[in-house]
């Protein structure tokens, strides 16, 4: 393993996916470590999924916004249950689709951008969608509370019959005490760059740092609507770079430490 870059990279991923990624960039020689900026519980009311998954072999199609929506989702799973061979299983990017075949959906069912797309978002999926033809469809759509209606609005104008479920919550963490202390120290701190995969995890760390300032800070953004908002905040370097893990290494090392 090559000795670790000068550049501390700060993953804010909710925390099974940040443990992953920390994980897989330590793999890679990069010194990383974990700030889950978004925490992930499960939706208030369980009865909803299991109907879902009840009703789930009458639908054509069901999209998942997350790996977060695939793995609350299987988890009410009803048992001896199998995915439908005739249901296709939609996911926006590689996590998604990773997390789907981890679940036991086969992956013949499964839909997602290829690899060379060059980006992993609603847009992209819906390129692979927008062929078909969707009239009288029943399409579901699995996500958590709230988040971008775009793609389901896209399946609605081409005649899909639309239903969604809330597979779990987003959260704002509580950063308090010894917590607190680490964001002042990693927001004033010159080797530090922060990685981010959700404009609402600079929204929430926005709010845990109050009126800190950012002209000197570093961030990676994962897609262009994240790296503007980390702009709006005043990140005085932005980077956008893609959604794997591959890419996020390459631009982490055309940075300059």
């Amino acid at each position: 393993m090559s000795a670790p870059l000068p550049l501390r990279v700060v993953v804010t991923r909710p925390a099974a996916q940040a443990a992953a990624w920390v994980e897989q960039l330590r793999e890679r020689g990069i010194d990383a470590e974990a700030l889950p900026l978004i925490e992930i519980a499960a939706a208030e009311d369980p009865a909803p999924l299991v109907d879902a998954w009840q009703k789930i072999a009458s639908h054509r199609l069901v999209v998942f916004v997350s790996a977060n929506a695939v793995e609350h989702f299987f988890a009410a799973r009803p048992d001896a249950m199998a995915w439908p061979d005739d249901v296709a299983a939609a996911a926006p990017g590689p996590g998604t689709a990773q997390a789907l075949l981890r679940a036991g959906c086969p992956a013949a069912s499964i839909v997602s951008p290829t690899i060379e797309a060059a980006q992993f978002d609603s847009e992209a999926l819906w390129e692979r969608l927008r062929g078909r033809d969707w009239s009288g469809s029943r399409v579901l759509v699995v996500r958590g509370d709230g988040g971008r209606d775009w793609l389901a609005d896209r399946l609605r104008d081409a005649g899909a019959a639309l239903e969604t479920v809330g597979a779990y919550r987003r959260v704002a963490p509580m950063f308090a005490g010894a917590a607190r202390e680490r964001i002042d120290a990693l927001v004033a701190a010159a080797d530090v760059v922060w990685l981010f995969s959700s404009s609402e995890a600079i929204a929430n760390l926005a709010r845990a740092a109050g009126d800190a300032r950012w002209q000197n800070a570093r961030a990676l953004a994962t897609h262009p609507r994240i790296a503007t908002r980390a702009r709006a905040l005043g990140f005085g370097t932005v980077v956008e770079c893609g959604a794997t893990v591959d890419a996020v290494v390459a631009c982490i090392q055309s940075i300059e430490p």
